[in-house]
């Protein structure tokens, strides 16, 4: 009688012993796994998850005994100077590990990561009221300094209560620690001078001390963290390793926050979510264009009992009265898909953040459907919308701050006499708080397929503005869009031969083709004449100022027969110039549209044309 084998169970691993071993290479990913995949959003959420103690599902390894089984790589950045023995391949949680080891050596090039604590944040008004992870976006200017430039002074970023993830990270770091600590403190302490000196340099000494205190706390949290794994035996054969990577990256469908909310519905209420839903999405079939529905529902239904439109808020939430509110979610859900598409923004794969939409929905429970107040709420909900586009809000704590503006646009609302001078009282629409983008910030963003807030943002201008299509003259629609493709105006291998970026949201255009695919190093607009196969040149110039893109900049940037050194610095020098040109365009419908209003097509190119012979003439 054979005895059947004992299924793996989960060994603890701190988050300091990992760390060691990623360190000294002992711990190595097979080369089949995918490279790194999470956005900003997930990294926070995870570093979120460590420094509140809060538990993570388990890693999957195999043990590794001499020759290791699959070809490998090291974890991103993590490549040692003298590599150890290899003794585990990671065949889950790379996600993880990565984000982990990355972050608390901040060596992101777009982001860096910071601790909030409340206590030490010296703003005019507190940005929160918990310790959480933030992440600061970074760019380049033109000037190739990085940016924001507070994020590398100390003392600004204690100023905003600000630590840098990186000092958390385990290992000895008592000198850097405590260099932070000098420059970062260094405007508080007092002069030798000054009245009561030695009483304030007691204060001082102790307000390090307790700054200290906590770096001390959430490191030895981060450290203590633990991250589980399942090991497999060296000995298990390759494919069946591959097996279970596998199972453990598909096969597992974890009951949804909605599954349990339905659940708690039909306990309370004896109602079907589910049949609810399904009449709403017959009812709103557009709402559905934005996000998933149930998400919506529950994100919604929160924010109309003023609960946060996050997990503990939705599961605070009383069932009862999210079926009694059933006819306002209705109706909110409605108007909000009916108002994105009046502001051209047309579906979720277009949308910059998902944070608006519950709060656009919720609020139409104040906004009547006729009369004069309706105008002037659509104008606030303009305001917001593109404030939440074109600045910083929501790209950290994004439940959190939509409660926060949700709760300030309603309280507007309820007040149908506001004026211009209470709409600060909307964060998003504090602009001392949340600027808006500028002109280096937009050149320095990505491509917007991706899920970036500002790339986004560039393109729903070109969409608000008519983005009419190459090939075909129309002008984008929901449904003509879903046939568009995301294509670069200066050809990704004309610039990819001059090692300069292409993939940046300026360098995008939302359209379709007529003629097959042949990428080639060929200027942007024979490129483009030959693929759409258009002949009339005032026709071309109009769909391309649909787009805010420069006919005559693309005219000029002719590249035959160039090479080397000369053909470099001619492209850059181009690109670089309709970089910045698109960006102004940008800039100036952001501003319109933040500011509630309507930007006319034909009025911004007049505008920008005449501040451009302006420039030249100030020039010469």
């Amino acid at each position: 009688m054979s005895i059947m084998q004992q299924s793996s169970k989960a060994q603890d691993r701190t988050l300091g012993v990992w760390f060691q071993h990623i360190q000294q290479g002992m711990v190595k990913l097979p080369r089949f796994q995918r490279f790194e995949a999470w956005d900003r959003g997930r990294i926070t959420s995870f570093l979120n998850t460590i420094i509140n103690n809060l538990p993570v599902g388990v890693t999957l390894a195999l043990e590794v005994a001499g020759l290791e089984k699959f070809e490998s790589r090291h974890i991103a950045s993590a490549a040692p100077a003298t590599p150890g023995t290899v003794t585990q391949h990671l065949l889950d949680g790379q996600q993880r590990l990565t984000a982990f080891w990355r972050s608390l050596h901040n060596n992101y090039e777009w982001e860096t990561f910071f601790v909030y604590l409340p206590q030490f944040d010296r703003g005019e008004s507190k940005s929160g009221s918990e310790v959480e992870i933030r992440c600061i976006p970074r760019w380049v200017n033109k000037h190739q300094l990085r940016m924001p430039r507070w994020a590398e002074e100390p003392a600004k970023c204690l100023e905003r209560g600000l630590v840098p993830v990186s000092l958390l990270r385990p290992g000895d770091l008592s000198k850097s620690i405590e260099q932070w600590l000098d420059e970062a403190a260094k405007p508080l302490k007092p002069l030798p001078t000054e009245d009561d000196a030695f009483t304030k340099l007691e204060k001082f000494g102790e307000f390090k001390k307790g700054l200290l205190g906590e770096i001390t706390t959430l490191r030895e949290r981060v450290t203590h963290f633990n991250l589980p794994y399942l090991s497999l035996p060296a000995d298990t054969s390759k494919d069946v390793a591959l097996q279970v990577f596998i199972n453990m990256n598909t096969n597992s469908k974890p009951l949804s926050l909605y599954d349990i909310i339905v659940a708690e519905v039909e306990s309370v209420a004896e109602k079907s979510l589910h049949a609810l839903e399904a009449s709403l999405t017959d009812k709103c079939p557009t709402a559905g264009r934005y996000g998933n529905v149930s998400d919506l529902i529950l994100s919604t239904s929160a924010l109309l009992q003023e609960k946060l439109p996050n997990t503990r808020g939705m599961i605070e939430m009383d069932k009862k009265q999210l079926l009694a509110n059933w006819p306002k979610l209705e109706r909110g859900l409605e108007r909000m898909a009916s108002f994105l598409d009046s502001q051209r923004v047309f579906d979720e794969a277009r949308l910059p953040t998902n944070a608006v939409l519950a709060v656009i929905a919720a609020a139409y429970e104040l906004i009547p459907d006729h009369g004069d107040f309706l105008a002037k709420a659509e104008k606030l909900l303009r305001r917001y919308l593109w404030s939440a586009f074109f600045t910083d809000r929501y790209e950290n704590t994004a439940a959190s701050r939509a409660f926060a503006d949700f709760k300030a646009i309603k309280a507007l609302l309820k007040n149908p006499g506001f004026t211009d001078a209470e709409l600060t009282t909307v964060p998003a629409l504090n602009r001392s708080e949340f600027p808006l983008a500028d002109v280096d910030s937009l050149m320095a963003a990505g491509w917007p397929k991706a899920a970036g807030i500002e790339a986004r943002a560039i393109l729903a201008v070109t969409t608000y503005l008519g983005a009419i299509d190459f090939a075909d003259h129309k002008t984008a629609t929901y449904d003509s869009i879903q046939k568009r493709e995301y294509h670069h105006v200066f050809p990704d291998a004309l610039l990819s031969e001059a090692e300069i970026p292409s993939y940046l949201a300026l360098n995008c255009a939302l359209i379709t083709w007529k003629t097959n695919r042949m990428i080639g190093r060929k200027d942007p607009l024979g490129y483009l004449q030959e693929r759409v196969q258009w002949a009339d040149e005032n026709v071309v110039r109009e769909r391309l100022k649909s787009h805010l893109i420069s006919f005559d900049l693309l005219s000029k940037a002719h590249y035959a027969g160039m090479e080397g050194a000369a053909f470099k610095q001619k492209l850059a020098a181009d690109f670089n110039e309709f970089l910045r040109d698109r960006a102004n365009l940008v800039v100036a419908a952001m501003t319109l549209l933040t500011e509630g209003g309507s930007p006319a097509l034909e009025t911004l190119w007049a505008t920008h044309l005449a501040n451009n012979k302006d420039s030249a003439e100030a020039t010469v």
